[in-house]
């Protein structure tokens, strides 16, 4: 079945054992929480540990999505890489393990000047059939993607083969510019984590690709915003823009390392082991933050669901 790449598609931690393999049983939890909770597919990215995996584990990886979604869903799989040889390999794996979509990043051990970039994400687009999505993370890793360039690649190849996830500061802003050079032809995604969400989708994004740590909280902002309940939507927002700002701290690691200490709690994961090496770990303090804020994004969910019921 063929799924629309719109809505909220979160990206997947990656479990981890203690002895550092990727816990099956611990994956399939998040898969099917997640889609307990209405989502509309799983993606692979960055806070997936995504550039910390084998080849053969990115490719195993995007295999136990598709098997695990089991037809539910979109699989989107990031591909990005640090050569154009590596990152076709491995768009051409996803596909054939069933995965809807690809996502890439530029290289990040270089700026690349715009040529090189087209080479790369032009060749990323020819190689397969299935839409690619072109991630600026610039954010938290790598160099930013010019506007300009994104309008060329949509000249190019069209908005149903290349859709976007810009990321790159000032994240509102260059979501309105794509929007206003590309004559709203360009569908992007917010990652922003939650924080910049309500931003981004007055900006006219057609989808969020948040962590799943926070996934509870960005479902029901996400409807609250489709259905234009504004009270709902910054009741839920404001403890998840707290959360993501504790994680923003430390970067990608202050991500990871915030996000699978949430997903121990909900009871998810069975370990919140992280690939090494890792340049922020979780202090007392820190996680008594964590603690009240995800108790006070608890407490909107469950009010917010009294309300709409009553």
């Amino acid at each position: 079945m063929s799924y629309k790449l719109e809505g909220v598609l979160p990206i997947l931690h990656t479990p981890f054992s203690n002895n550092d393999e990727i816990d099956q049983d611990s994956l399939q939890r998040e898969i099917d929480w997640a889609f307990d909770l209405g989502v509309q597919g799983v993606c692979s990215a960055m806070v997936s540990e995504i550039l910390r995996l084998t080849t053969s584990e990115r490719n195993d990886f995007n295999r136990l999505m598709v098997k695990m979604t089991n037809d539910r869903g979109v699989v989107v799989a990031s591909v990005g890489a640090e050569s154009t040889k590596q990152a076709v390999e491995f768009a051409k794996s996803a596909e054939a393990s069933g995965c809807g979509a690809i996502m890439a990043i530029p290289p990040i051990s270089t700026a690349l000047p715009q040529d090189a970039l087209w080479q790369y994400f032009g060749s990323l687009a020819k190689a397969v059939a299935i839409p690619l999505i072109v991630q600026d993370a610039s954010s938290y890793v790598g160099a930013s993607i010019p506007t300009s360039f994104y309008v060329r690649l949509l000249d190019e190849f069209g908005p149903e083969k290349i859709l976007f996830k810009p990321e790159g500061a000032p994240v509102g802003p260059n979501i309105s510019d794509l929007r206003d050079s590309s004559d709203r032809r360009a569908q992007m995604f917010d990652g922003s984590g939650g924080n910049l969400l309500i931003d981004a989708f007055r900006r006219g994004v057609i989808g969020t690709m948040p962590g799943v740590d926070l996934l509870d909280g960005i479902v029901a902002l996400w409807n609250a915003l489709q259905s234009g309940d504004e009270t709902t939507a910054y009741r839920i927002y404001f403890p998840i823009c707290g959360l993501v700002a504790l994680e923003l701290q430390a970067g990608l690691d202050g991500f990871l390392a915030i996000e699978k200490y949430l997903m121990v709690k909900r009871g998810l994961f069975a370990a919140d082991h992280r690939r090494l090496p890792n340049s922020w770990s979780l202090d007392s303090e820190t996680q008594q933050e964590v603690d009240r804020l995800f108790e006070m994004l608890q407490h909107e969910l469950s009010a917010s669901s009294l309300q709409s019921s009553s």
